[in-house]
């Protein structure tokens, strides 16, 4: 177990080896570092090593926490987002990576326009079609996408995934490699209100495959804390 500066610095690096070695700038891949059940003394000792995203999974988590911190950070929601949770989650989060569904869309939709600003959203897509997992069909995505962009309030900015847990990365790479798919097909289709931004996918377990894959945001949290 090292210390979170020495993970950071080994973690960085072999984003870097892994993106240049498949001809990509590593600084096209951007860290999102997930405090998940970290602490606020953790998470200023990883505010000493840089500057970086930050994602939390649950809203009831996050809503304690973020206020302690720096105000200038900025914050992810990367969990499943509850409907009833939205306002306060709306208060909190920069970006929303995990909508789901139409009628969380529209419950965000509908907090946007009472409070009278716009909420950048991604979509979260369920590409291994896991039964214990959340995100939309993959063969979905473009239909769902194209009624997101319908609603005034979301900025439609990128898409999301979740791999299968496995001891073998290699077993996701197809996964990845098919949102990657989507993800350049809804970028060539230029959807109005639509920015495919961000790609989305990665954690502690497979980031690699995901970054040679063309992932252009991981979301780590092991591999920084532990």
């Amino acid at each position: 177990m090292g210390t979170i500066k020495d993970n950071i610095a080994h973690l960085q690096a072999a984003i870097s080896e892994t993106a240049e070695r498949v001809g990509r700038n590593a600084n096209d891949v951007t860290l999102l570092v997930v405090t998940k059940n970290r602490t606020i003394e953790q998470i200023q000792q990883l505010l000493e090593c840089g500057e970086f995203l930050l994602g939390e999974n649950r809203v009831q988590e996050a809503k304690p926490k973020i206020p302690l911190l720096p105000t200038t950070l900025h914050w992810h929601m990367v969990g499943h987002l509850q409907r009833n949770k939205v306002k306060d989650a709306l208060q909190l989060f920069e970006i929303i990576q995990s909508v789901d569904s139409s009628r969380l869309a529209h419950e965000i939709q509908k907090i946007a326009e009472a409070t009278d600003r716009s909420v950048e959203v991604l979509v979260q897509v369920n590409v291994a079609s896991e039964e214990t997992k959340f995100g939309i069909p993959a063969e979905e995505t473009r239909a769902f996408v194209k009624e997101l962009a319908a609603l005034p309030r979301l900025r439609v900015k990128g898409l999301m995934t979740i791999a299968p847990l496995t001891e073998d990365p290699e077993e996701v790479r197809p996964h990845f490699r098919r949102l990657r798919q989507i993800f350049d097909t809804l970028a060539a289709a230029q959807i109005p209100g639509v920015e495919m931004r961000y790609l989305s996918m990665g954690m502690t377990n497979d980031y690699r495959v995901a970054i040679e894959e063309g992932a252009n945001l991981l979301r780590i949290g092991s591999a920084v804390f532990d």
